[in-house]
């Protein structure tokens, strides 16, 4: 741990402490990290499927391995002085302790936060029983409360990505990860004000971060701040629309040989000063 890593900790942990929400956007590598820290964003979280496609592979087949996921990870942590968490999928373990050693891990590579999700990759069960999962967030909450510095630990279920619109079972499972330790809670594909705020009132006065994005939610950051949450995320959504410019471009260029794309590029050398050192 350097003094860097604490004073980054501390100011994460501040964040989710303090009035109102904050948005934390997640970039796939250092280049669109430093971008987002030069909007003013106060914090990052990286993706998993943004990596994955980085890569060039799918997302949630277990093709990026934990190595991989932490080398993006620092290489994010270098590009800027924000504070930043990752995710971590199921902490590439079926086992409570192998989620407590990606959490150790993760510290080593410098980030001050991050996810562990109870969703264990096997379409046959999707989803850990709850006493695992809870047991998997005990141990991780054991790894990071013997650092040196406050890691923020956020816990995952996982149910709504995975078909299984059980509320009260995604309620239960947050309200057991909330009580065995986890410093923010979250259940990705949540739809609507009535799902969120039930979300909010079970997990209180924890932290709930929201996914936004992924479907046509309508509600506003002002709105789900008037709702109490505290954290809200677009998980892949910033690499996809990035990814999505690249392709209608290459379409383009390829399907009519012509060269109109060019218009709603970034500038050369508006990109250049970004990238230059001690920017």
């Amino acid at each position: 741990m350097t003094d860097r890593q604490h004073e980054r900790a501390l100011a994460f942990q501040a964040l989710h402490r303090r009035d109102g929400l904050f948005v934390i956007p997640n970039p796939w590598d250092a280049g669109s990290a430093k971008i987002l820290a030069t909007l003013g964003f106060e914090a990052l979280a990286t993706t998993s499927a943004g990596l994955a496609f980085s890569l060039g592979r799918p997302d949630g087949e277990g093709l990026i391995s934990r190595e991989e996921t932490l080398v993006n990870a620092r290489a994010i942590v270098e590009a800027t002085p924000l504070p930043v968490a990752a995710d971590l999928e199921n902490g590439f373990s079926d086992d409570p302790q192998g989620c407590a050693e990606t959490l150790l891990q993760a510290a080593a590579a410098g980030l001050v936060g991050g996810s562990i999700e109870d969703a264990s990759g096997r379409a046959d069960a999707p989803i850990y029983p709850i006493e695992l999962a809870v047991e998997r967030i005990r141990a991780s909450v054991a790894a990071v409360r013997s650092l040196p510095f406050p890691f923020t630990l956020c816990a995952r279920a996982e149910n709504f990505l995975h078909g299984r619109e059980d509320q009260a079972d995604t309620l239960r499972r947050l309200e057991a990860y909330a009580d065995a330790g986890a410093d923010v809670l979250y259940a990705p594909g949540l739809t609507s004000r009535e799902q969120i705020d039930a979300v909010v009132r079970a997990v209180a006065p924890k932290p709930v971060n929201v996914l936004m994005g992924l479907s046509a939610c309508p509600l506003t950051l002002d709105e789900l701040a008037d709702l109490g949450v505290r954290r809200v995320s677009v998980g892949s959504c910033l690499a996809r629309a990035a990814f999505g410019g690249f392709l209608r471009a290459a379409r383009e260029l390829r399907e009519r040989g012509s060269f109109a794309f060019v218009a709603e590029a970034a500038p050369f050398a508006e990109l250049n000063a970004l990238f230059k050192p001690g920017t």
